[in-house]
């Protein structure tokens, strides 16, 4: 019996070896700048993986979704999110919406599947390996509805939590410190919010490689910032020392500016392909080209089976030694 496994193990991994190329492309709203390629082979099969960037031109992005239809296993939606999460109840950004209808046959994800597994269970690790003690410390997450996941993962956690959903993304100097707030504020706003234009939203194109301080006394009061790149970038302070940022998407580049500005770690959620994490998007299509399956199929446990199989764990950088958060 114990032979017939091996041979059936050594067949299945002979057929992978001979299986097509597994091609996932994101298509990313951001600055063509940030552009990269790999190949790789997970679970015995071959993957190229790629991003482009548009450098915010919304009909490229279409034109070029439909292009890749049928043509490659997975599809990535870069520099926006299909959904925006707030407790049980999903919203979808009309722009995005039409983005992925460009695509007929091949799955388009925007890493919200693999948000809710990936970066829960990553706040999860970083506790139980005391990587990162958790319990009372001061946490800027400048989005929960981009990451509603990460969001209840801090709370459940013991940290103290701004939301800075009103701050980032309408500008609103206001912190919101709990996530039923969070849910009515979403209740309220979203159904409006989600018809605006994605760079209204989100910094697309060239917004993503120019950084303007702002907001700086909620960066500075925070021991860990965390949430999606480009919105921290965006807005981070000339001086960010012994502070954590917990996020993806981080390029060369991007570790020497957090070093340069006095960062103590960066943890990223997803792994270094490379030289740098690709976004969620990105992982997530990787994930279900791997399952063969379509994104509606997909319940977490497929998600985190897949991350298990793969040995997955975060990505932690130490850049300089750690001090306090300031009071806010």
């Amino acid at each position: 019996m114990a032979q017939k496994d091996r041979c059936e193990t050594m067949t299945t991994r002979s057929e992978e070896r001979n299986s097509p190329v597994l091609r996932v492309v994101s298509v990313s709203l951001g600055s063509s700048k940030r552009n990269h390629a790999v190949e790789v082979e997970m679970l015995g099969r071959r993957l190229d993986i790629e991003r482009i960037g548009v450098d915010g031109d919304y009909d490229k992005a279409c034109a070029m979704i439909a292009r890749l239809d049928g043509e490659v296993a997975a599809i990535g939606l870069g520099g926006t999110d299909l959904y925006l999460v707030a407790g049980n109840r999903r919203y979808v950004i009309e722009q995005s919406r039409r983005l992925a209808q460009s695509a007929q046959v091949t799955p388009v994800v925007d890493g919200s599947g693999l948000k809710n597994t990936l970066e829960r269970e990553t706040i999860r690790w970083l506790a139980q390996h005391g990587e990162l003690p958790l319990e009372g410390k001061k946490v800027l997450l400048v989005s929960a509805v981009d990451r509603f996941g990460m969001a209840e993962a801090f709370t459940e956690a013991g940290c103290q939590t701004i939301f800075g959903d009103l701050i980032f993304s309408l500008g609103l100097p206001i912190p919101v410190r709990s996530l039923r707030t969070i849910s009515v504020i979403a209740a309220l706003l979203l159904p409006i919010l989600r018809r605006l234009p994605i760079s209204v939203l989100y910094p697309t194109g060239s917004a993503q490689e120019s950084t303007k301080p702002r907001h700086t006394r909620f960066f500075q009061w925070a021991d860990i910032v965390a949430g999606d790149f480009h919105y921290i970038r965006r807005h981070l302070p000339d001086r960010m020392d012994g502070k954590t940022i917990i996020t993806n998407t981080t390029t060369p580049d991007d570790v020497s500016l957090l070093r340069e500005r006095g960062l103590a770690m960066l943890v990223t959620t997803t792994p270094e392909l490379e030289g740098r994490s690709f976004g969620t998007n990105v992982m997530e299509g990787v994930l279900i080209a791997l399952a063969g399956k379509r994104p509606e199929e997909m319940q977490p446990e497929d998600y985190l089976s897949l991350l298990r199989r793969l040995g997955w764990q975060p990505r932690v950088v130490h850049l300089a030694s750690p001090s306090q958060g300031t009071t806010l």
